[in-house]
């Protein structure tokens, strides 16, 4: 089982040479197609500057509005120049997609014909403006796809040779699961972990044994394991565990849901988005 279609937002980490790297190293160990999508997010003064909120005339506004388009534009040609040319010495298949709107909203549309989006976490510390700061979570819950969110901070080559799986008895945790079985098919070392596991979660009675047996069937080696944390601590707990088995790649479900302008993520989705320290992949 491989992807065969893999999207990219170019913004961010992802636009980086390292993001862009990352990117192309996945898509060229699964053969597939990569597709580099940027976005040009329009400048709307007219509703800051209208009378009566500190009046501007309408050609300055603009004047201004065309400055900031053109300097997107020449910000997304060097970026496009850099993705091409790391897809042409990986020798992968590619395209170059230029859209304009509400990056979140864009980012969900095109994500849909993909097999997985790729996309950066946003720095807290900087946030960006507008649709950018809500893209990862919404390719998430929207997409219907999965998304794997390369963090802001630090270096990955690759991701998926260590593999921590968060598994519980949801159809979040299913989803984000099945959808990894691509990269975990490829792995050397992947752990189930069962946080607060519930009695009764299936017909083994170790916690997470029954989903590591669906694993095997699959050729994929996985052990189970389980733990407790306060409900408040689970998103640091995995984290945590992802530490210390020295993972480089977490599979967890994202919970929440989502109406194009309003996000609400569950706990221990908010705290890995938050405070990732490896890319992790999502399901909704």
């Amino acid at each position: 089982m491989s992807f065969k279609d893999i999207l990219v937002t170019l913004a961010g980490v992802t636009a980086s040479e390292t993001g862009i790297n990352f990117a192309v190293e996945l898509a060229r160990g699964h053969g597939a197609h990569l597709v580099g999508l940027s976005i040009l997010e329009p400048l709307d003064l007219s509703a800051q500057f209208a009378p009566g909120s500190g009046y501007m005339a309408v050609d300055v506004i603009q004047e201004i509005e065309e400055t900031h388009r053109k300097s997107a534009q020449a910000a997304a040609s060097k970026i496009e120049a850099a993705f091409r040319a790391a897809c042409s010495r990986a020798g992968i298949s590619h395209e170059w997609r230029l859209a304009e709107g509400n990056p979140a909203e864009a980012g969900v549309l095109h994500a849909h014909y993909a097999d997985l989006a790729i996309t950066g976490q946003i720095d807290p510390g900087k946030p960006p403006p507008g649709g950018w700061a809500r893209l990862p979570a919404q390719l998430a819950l929207a997409s219907g796809r999965p998304v794997l969110i390369v963090p802001y901070a630090g270096r990955f080559a690759t991701a998926g040779k260590r593999v921590l799986v968060a598994w519980s008895r949801t159809r979040e945790s299913a989803r984000a699961l099945d959808d990894a079985l691509p990269i975990l098919e490829r792995a050397s070392h992947v752990t189930v972990l069962s946080i607060n596991p519930r009695r009764g979660e299936g017909a083994n009675e170790l916690p997470g044994a029954d989903i590591a047996l669906h694993l095997a069937r699959h050729g994929v080696k996985a052990e189970a394991a389980s733990t407790v944390a306060d409900d408040i601590d689970v998103g640091n707990t995995l984290l945590s565990r992802a530490s210390d088995l020295g993972a480089d790649l977490i599979v967890m479900g994202c919970y929440g849901h989502s109406r194009m302008r309003e996000l609400i993520l569950g706990g221990a989705t908010r705290e890995v988005l938050r405070h990732m320290t490896v890319p992790v992949l999502m399901s909704h």
